[in-house]
């Protein structure tokens, strides 16, 4: 028989800035972890659709990217952290191409 799925770890800040961010990560860890997943998919998709105004939403997906990517740099290793520099600017680089366009 297989073994309960554990609850995850309450978050840890041990710096300032992790403190913080203490009670944004409480309530993400909170969510399913598919909701945080879903959201940042859906506000892509909707940047891609509304035009010169798309660039709203992707800056907040690459606003919460970057803020996630701050407090986990610590703990990633050197090729963890250039895949996700590379995701943040891809949609910083769409972001740029939706707020200006031609």
């Amino acid at each position: 028989m297989s073994t309960p799925p554990q609850p995850r770890p309450e978050p840890v800040a041990t710096n300032a800035f992790e403190r913080a961010s203490l009670p944004a990560t409480r309530f993400l860890a909170g969510l399913p972890p598919f909701v945080p997943v879903l959201l940042v998919f859906a506000l892509v998709v909707l940047g891609g659709f509304l035009g010169s105004w798309g660039a709203i939403p992707l800056g907040v997906v690459v606003l919460f990217l970057a803020w996630m990517l701050a407090l986990s740099w610590p703990r990633l290793r050197p090729s963890e952290r250039l895949m996700r520099v590379a995701v943040i600017a891809l949609v910083l680089a769409l972001t740029v191409a939706k707020a200006i366009p031609r």
